[in-house]
């Protein structure tokens, strides 16, 4: 397997913060951000249990905006019944759960994959939010059915809480965002854990200057004094995204990578 903090060093035609600058900025972006920072509404704070977190995690792929809402009654119904006595729940009543999120075979594989990794993990004494990251990705990744390194990613962030630095990375981020901004990836999933690292690297080296962009744009978001701004440094380039990337916005600068300005700037392609 690649390793990307060998293969794919955080480097960017210029600095990853002046794309930033410009994207958190834009009104948009900033209220969808403002709206999901301290509580966010695929991953709500109020779970106490970290194994339900994880469960929620993957239970989250392949919910699109429109389908948040039925994806938050799901929350509040498995919250509810509780991770003990989800795991014991007959096939026929876990589909009923899981059905208004569609996929409901995946999902319940991916409760009993779950289910039985934690208990091996739990069987050895290891706790698995104490685990090295790049660590528990790859192994979660590689041993849980339906987990891919987003779906593993997300598991490692929700579970260890919002300002555990994890920036979760997926496919539209990798493959839409990342040219934009001038970041070469491998081919392949692996890219996925590339950027991540990238961004961690990034936010990790730059956090006071992060800091102070935040507090210059007016964010009312709450960040404690000993985290990086990992968790608002992943929602602000998630909403960029799926505001301007998913379906190209003619705002968009035309060249690839962006310009500084990023969107409504007068670059043109040059004549042949």
């Amino acid at each position: 397997m690649i390793n990307p903090r060998k293969s794919i060093p955080p480097r960017y035609p210029k600095p990853l913060i002046q794309y930033v600058a410009t994207i958190c900025r834009q009104i948009d972006v900033k209220q969808a951000v403002e709206v999901n920072h301290d509580r966010n509404r695929w991953w709500p704070p109020n779970i106490d249990d970290w194994r339900l977190r994880m469960l929620v995690a993957g239970w989250s792929t392949r919910i699109s905006n429109n389908m948040v809402s039925t994806y938050a009654r799901v929350v509040v119904q498995a919250a509810d019944i509780g991770y003990a006595q989800l795991v014991e729940l007959p096939a026929h009543r876990l589909h009923q759960i899981v059905a208004p999120l569609g996929l409901p075979t995946a999902r319940q594989r991916y409760l009993r994959s779950l289910h039985e990794y934690l208990e091996k993990l739990d069987s050895i004494d290891c706790d698995p939010r104490l685990m090295d990251i790049d660590q528990f990705i790859s192994d979660f990744s590689q041993n849980v059915d339906q987990a891919s390194f987003k779906v593993a990613q997300c598991a490692a962030l929700y579970s260890r809480g919002y300002h555990c630095g994890v920036i979760p990375v997926d496919s539209g981020m990798v493959t839409k965002l990342a040219p934009r901004l001038g970041l070469q990836l491998p081919s392949g999933a692996i890219a996925h854990e590339a950027m991540r690292r990238c961004l961690e690297a990034d936010v990790r080296q730059n956090a006071g200057h992060y800091r102070e962009l935040l507090r210059e744009a007016d964010y009312h978001v709450l960040i404690p004094d000993d985290a990086d701004p990992s968790w608002w440094l992943h929602l602000v380039l998630i909403y960029f995204k799926r505001l301007y990337c998913n379906r190209p916005s003619p705002r968009l600068c035309r060249m690839v990578p962006m310009c500084d300005q990023v969107i409504d700037c007068s670059c043109v392609p040059e004549a042949a």
